[in-house]
């Protein structure tokens, strides 16, 4: 073989290994890429998990089962009849 079939040889190799290399890297920082996205994916669903749980003990909280329990506890009673007092629209009862 003379030097120049070689010397091309040679770059071609070459090339063909930067090629690879170069799709190797460009794999690898997409696989990274992807379990970034998926992290991010697992902790909006945890986060989703925890709103709901967070509202649905918003409700158990606000119904009359717990509210009134709770307002008995620190002393609050239900009034009398007599203390009611219903205003009209100008304010008048």
């Amino acid at each position: 073989m003379d030097a120049q079939v070689l010397g091309r040889a040679a770059l071609t190799f070459t090339f063909l290994l930067l090629s690879l290399g170069f799709v190797t890297w460009r794999q690898s920082r997409a696989f990274e890429a992807n379990q970034a996205l998926d992290g991010l994916r697992r902790q909006v669903s945890v986060v989703q998990a925890e709103k709901v749980e967070l509202e649905r003990e918003v409700l158990v909280r606000r119904s009359l089962g717990h509210i009134v329990p709770a307002a008995e506890a620190i002393g609050m009673v239900t009034p009398r009849p007599e203390q009611i007092v219903i205003l009209g629209k100008g304010g008048e009862s």
